[in-house]
C-alpha cells in the first residue's frame, strides 16, 4: 500500500495548500506524538529544528501544539541542519526529532522529516502507522489537561552540534592558513557553517548567510553551483563548499573552479576509507548514481549496491548490508562511521581532513570519468502522467533505441511535482533524443 502523506524524504509541498498548512501540521504533531507516546504509555520528549523559511514560524507553532496536545514534552532548537537535529535527538535521548524543511526546494515549499530515538529516519512501516493516526478522529488522540506536554526553547543547539562534529576528529585538526569559500544557501547552516570552519582556524569567505525567510535556495546553494564557483575563484580559495537549505547536501568546488558532485565525492571517500581500512562492506548509491562510478568501484573491487532514490533508502540499505558509506549524486552523503543521515558540514570536514598534508582539492576528485549523463526535470500538475499508456510506450521506445549503449531512467520525484528523466550514454547524440521522446509523451 502506497503512502498518503509521506514521500521519499518526509512530507513536502506548497505552503498553505493541501497538506502543508497549520491545520495539517497540528494533525502531524498529534499523530506522531500519539504514536511515540503509545510505545511506552507515558510522556515522551520531542525536539524540533527548522530551516529559515518564513513559513517555518507558522508550521512550528502548529506542530508544537499537536505534539504537546498528545502529551509530548517539546524542545525547539531554531535553525539547525537536518543531521544536527538527528545527532541531538540521539544525544538528548529524545523519543523523536522533527525537522521542518523543504530541503533544496524554493521558499514557497515546506515540509518535515521525522527521526526516531536512534537518529534514523522513520521506516515506511512507521510512517504508514502515523498516517493512519493522522486520519483518525482528533479527539481520540488528545491528552487530558493534566497530561499535556511542556514546551521549552533551547538556545545552545548550534554550539552543541558543532561540538559533536569536532569530536569526530583529532583535537590537533586545524584549518589554519586554509582559505575556504562557503555558500550556506541562506538556510539552516547560515550560522553553524562559518562558525565551525572559523573555530578550526580557517579563513572563511561566506555567502548565503543572510536569510530573510524568502531567499533560501534562491540562486544559491548546492542546486546553483555557479555561486560557489564564482566565490571560490574570486578569493582564490583552496576549496568551495556549497550546502542546501537544510545542509544535508554538499557540492564541492575545487581551487581550479571545477564543480564536484556527490558521485565524485563518494568515490574519493571510498578510496580513502578503503586505503585507511575504514570502509566496511562497500558503498551504497542510488538508481541515479553515474555508471562511471559503478565501473570505478568494480575495478577497485569495492562492493557497490544501488537503492531507490532518497538518502533514507540509502541508509536502510547500508544498515541491512552493514556498509558504512553511501550517498547520492545530488550530494546527500552518509558517513556511517559518524552519522545516521546526510550532513554537508560533516562531509566537508572529512574532505578537509584528507587535505591537511597539503593535498589540493583538484587532486582528490579524479577517481573516475563520469559517463555522459543528462537529467531533465519535467514540471507536472499530476505525476500520474507517468503511468499513462502514452508515457509507458515512450519509455519502452527510448529503451529500445539506447539498448546496449546506455540506460534511461524515468521516475516520479518524491519531493516535488516533477517527473525526472535521466539518460546515460557514451553516445552523446542519444541523450537528448531519448529524453525528448519521453518528455513529449508527458507534455
Amino acid at each position: 500500500m502506497s503512502k498518503k502523506y509521506f514521500g521519499t524524504d518526509g512530507i513536502r509541498g506548497r505552503v498553505n495548500q493541501d497538506k502543508i498548512n497549520g491545520e495539517m501540521f497540528f494533525k502531524f504533531g498529534l499523530a506522531a506524538g500519539t504514536y511515540f507516546k503509545n510505545i511506552k504509555k507515558s510522556k515522551q520528549t520531542a525536539i524540533i529544528a527548522k530551516d529559515t523559511r518564513l513559513s517555518g514560524y507558522i508550521l512550528e507553532s502548529a506542530l508544537v501544539s499537536g505534539l504537546a496536545s498528545a502529551g509530548m514534552h517539546v524542545y525547539t532548537l531554531g535553525p539547525l541542519s537536518t543531521n544536527g537535529l538527528a545527532m541531538l535527538t540521539k544525544k538528548m535521548r529524545a523519543n523523536m526529532g522533527i525537522m521542518i524543511t523543504a530541503s533544496h526546494n524554493p521558499y514557497f515549499d515546506n515540509g518535515l522529516k521525522l527521526f526516531g530515538p536512534d537518529g534514523l529516519k522513520l521506516s515506511d512501516n512507521i510512517e504508514k502507522k502515523i498516517e493512519k493516526l493522522i486520519d483518525s478522529k482528533i479527539i481520540n488522540n488528545l491528552s487530558k489537561p493534566k497530561n499535556l506536554g511542556r514546551v521549552k526553547r533551547l538556545e545552545n543547539g548550534t554550539d552543541n552540534y558543532i561540538k559533536i562534529l569536532k569530536k569526530n576528529f583529532p583535537s590537533s585538526f586545524s584549518l589554519k592558513r586554509v582559505k575556504i569559500a562557503i555558500d550556506c544557501a541562506n538556510g539552516a547552516a547560515y550560522k553553524s557553517g562559518p562558525k565551525l570552519l572559523r573555530s578550526l582556524g580557517a579563513k572563511v569567505f561566506e555567502t548565503g548567510v543572510s536569510p530573510n525567510g524568502l531567499n533560501i535556495n534562491d540562486k544559491c546553494g548546492s542546486t546553483f553551483p555557479n555561486k560557489i564557483k564564482a566565490l571560490t575563484k574570486k578569493h582564490k580559495a583552496d576549496i568551495g563548499i556549497s550546502l542546501d537549505g537544510d545542509a544535508d547536501r554538499i557540492i564541492i568546488c575545487d581551487e581550479k573552479g571545477n564543480i564536484i558532485d556527490g558521485d565524485k565525492i563518494i568515490a574519493m571517500l571510498a578510496e580513502r576509507w578503503k586505503r585507511k581500512k575504514i570502509l566496511k562492506g562497500g558503498v551504497v548509491g542510488t538508481l541515479m548514481s553515474n555508471y562511471g562510478l559503478e565501473n570505478y568501484f568494480k575495478n577497485e573491487k569495492i562492493n557497490f549496491l544501488r537503492s531507490d532514490v532518497g538518502d533514507r533508502y540509502v541508509k536502510e540499505m547500508m544498515k541491512k548490508n552493514k556498509f558504512n558509506l553511501g550517498g547520492e549524486q545530488s550530494g546527500h552523503i552518509i558517513l556511517g562511521k559518524f552519522a545516521t543521515t546526510g550532513d554537508g558540514l560533516l562531509v566537508a570536514l572529512e574532505i578537509l581532513f584528507s587535505m591537511r598534508k597539503g593535498k589540493r582539492a583538484s587532486e582528490l576528485f579524479t577517481k573516475f570519468e563520469p559517463t555522459p549523463q543528462l537529467l531533465e526535470n519535467v514540471a507536472v500538475k499530476d505525476k500520474s502522467k507517468m503511468d499513462t499508456y502514452k508515457c509507458k510506450n515512450a519509455i519502452k521506445f527510448a529503451n529500445k533505441i539506447i539498448n546496449g549503449h546506455g540506460r534511461i531512467l524515468v521516475r516520479k520525484s518524491g519531493t516535488e511535482s516533477k517527473i525526472r528523466i535521466m539518460c546515460e550514454s557514451e553516445k552523446k547524440n542519444l541523450l537528448l533524443k531519448c529524453i525528448n521522446i519521453v518528455k513529449r509523451s508527458i507534455n
